[in-house]
Parts: C-alpha cells; sequence; structure tokens
C-alpha cells in the first residue's frame, strides 16, 4: 500500500479496508454517536453502541442523528458497559474497542480483565499519529498515554508497537527515534543509555521492522538541517517517523506541544491487546473520534 501522509489519506484507507466492527462503551454521548455514524456512512466501521438503550436513543434524538443501521446493545451502568464490550471484542463480534462515556480507569481495568477482558501477551502502549500542518508525513508520537515510567524491557515493546503502527500506515521501513535532551550517551542519564541499548537491539534484530536510532534530540530526530549541523548520520537523523520519548511525561508534552503550538491533531490508539484500544479524551470532537476510529479498523485489517 502507499504511504499515508495524513487523516484524510487514512480515512480513505480505512473505508478501502473496511467495514470493521467497532464497539463503543457507554455510548450515550453525542460526540461518540456523531462519530459512529459518520464512520458507517463513510463506510469502514459498523458501530455497536453499548450501554443504557435509553441513554443512548435520548442521546442520538439530541445530537439530531439517526440510529439506523447502528446496532444499540442494553448494558445497564457502566462496569457491564465495559464488560459487555471486551466481551464483544473477545468473542470475535467487534474488530475494535472504543471508550465513549466512561473513566478509562474503568474502560482498561475491563480490557486487561484476565478473564473477561482482551489482554494479549504484549504490553499495551498508547500511539498519538499526528497530523502537523507543516509536515509533509504523518508523525508519531509514543508512550504517552500508558506507560508512566517504562523500563528498559517495556521500552523494548513501546518502540515496536511504534513501529507496527507506522507500518499499518504504510510507512516502510519506519524511521524511530529515541529522544532525549541530548545526544550524547551520557552515563549517569539513563534515557541515553536505554536509547542506546535498544538500537543496538534493533540492529542485533530483537526489535524488528524498522530503523532504530538513538539517542537523538528532538531537533535532530525530525529536522535534517540540525542533524547535518551536528555532523550526525544514519538512517534516522532529520527523518524519523516516530519518536519514542523516555518516559509518560516528555511524551505527553510533545504531543500537546505539537497541539496547542503547532496546530497538529491527534489520531490515538491502545496497542498490545487482542484487538485495538481507542482511548480518546471524553472531551475531544467527533472528528478526532472518528480519526481514531480509522485508525483502529487500520490496524484491525493488519
Amino acid at each position: 500500500m502507499k504511504r499515508l501522509r495524513s487523516h484524510d489519506e487514512m480515512l480513505q484507507e480505512a473505508v478501502a479496508r473496511g467495514p470493521k466492527v467497532v464497539a463503543i462503551a457507554e455510548a450515550q454521548y453525542p460526540e461518540a454517536i456523531l462519530a459512529a455514524r459518520e464512520a458507517m456512512d463513510m463506510g469502514f466501521a459498523r458501530c455497536l453502541l453499548v450501554g443504557k438503550a435509553s441513554a443512548i436513543r435520548s442521546a442520538a434524538g439530541e445530537a439530531g442523528v439517526s440510529l439506523d443501521g447502528l446496532e444499540v446493545v442494553d448494558a445497564p451502568d457502566p462496569i457491564s458497559s465495559a464488560v459487555k464490550t471486551m466481551e464483544l471484542a473477545r468473542e470475535g463480534k467487534a474488530h475494535v474497542v472504543m471508550k465513549g462515556q466512561i473513566s478509562s480507569d474503568m474502560f482498561l481495568k475491563a480490557a486487561l480483565d484476565k478473564e473477561r477482558g482482551i489482554r494479549g501477551r504484549d504490553l499495551l502502549s498508547h500511539v498519538g499519529v499526528f497530523d502537523v500542518p507543516t509536515f509533509d508525513r504523518l508523525i508519531m508520537i509514543t508512550d504517552g498515554g500508558v506507560n508512566i515510567a517504562p523500563t528498559l524491557e517495556q521500552k523494548k515493546y513501546i518502540v515496536q508497537h511504534g513501529i507496527d503502527v507506522a507500518r499499518a500506515l504504510g510507512v516502510d521501513p519506519p524511521r524511530v527515534a529515541l529522544v532525549a535532551a541530548t545526544e550524547k550517551v551520557i552515563p549517569n542519564y539513563a534515557a541515553t543509555v536505554e536509547a542506546a541499548a535498544l538500537s543496538k537491539m534493533a540492529e542485533r534484530g530483537t526489535i524488528k521492522g524498522g530503523f532504530v536510532d538513538g539517542p537523538l534530540g528532538l531537533d535532530n530526530a525530525i529536522q535534517p538541517k540540525a542533524a547535518k549541523i551536528k555532523g550526525i548520520g544514519g538512517e534516522v537523523a532529520g527523518r524519523a517517523d516516530v519518536l519514542v520519548a523516555s518516559d509518560i511525561s516528555a511524551a505527553n508534552l510533545m504531543a500537546k506541544a505539537i497541539t496547542y503550538f503547532a496546530g497538529g491533531v491527534m489520531a490515538g490508539i491502545i496497542v498490545g491487546a487482542k484487538v485495538p484500544i481507542v482511548l480518546g479524551s471524553r472531551s475531544d470532537p467527533h472528528r478526532t473520534r472518528l480519526v481514531s476510529m480509522a485508525l483502529g479498523v487500520l490496524l484491525a485489517s493488519m
């Protein structure tokens, strides 16, 4: 497939690869229903609206959205809704799960339940896919949403998940930058030491499917001129597709800076479970939900 360079292209590709079934927990929320309606009308998703049926119908009426073709799955309370959503995915009746009007903690607790959830063999991690007006490509940032202070072993999975998401978007091979405050390896600066170790893991095939290099500063990871000035060569410097941060704070700050300072828009996904998990903010507009749903569909189609 061709490399996807924008959210609009992601939506077009999701239409080509869909439809997939998306189960939305606690879907009695106008923005979630709007996204479900548009995804169905575009043809890339068939949505199961899980939650209190009367509240879902009321929210649809409030939003002026028809529920024709959207299946309502009745669940009396948030816990039941989350459990039912995971059950649908575990039984193969849904290919993607999505958070609606429910807390992230409650939603993820149901996802990670050992008996009734969708826990996979790997670590779960969050990948944000950013459409930035000044860039000619999508930029991925990980992990800004799940793992607070990942260990070296956990970072191995985080890097691999970033590569897998990039490849689902036609980036072949992805270039992954392990970002730190400096491109120098400093013994008492753990982020730089771990970045060097992860680069070696990729070189020896423990991490597969992409070029991995680090530590790199943010400037010389994404800007060819900065990399050239500092004399940093290789496949990644200046051309990174995936930025891996040292911890959740660094990733979250990068993501918010792109959003609020550069006008970027994020589609977010959690990978590592049996199906992709869309875990946005309850304040997200339906466009953000829509593109995140499309990202889930692209991953589910791999």
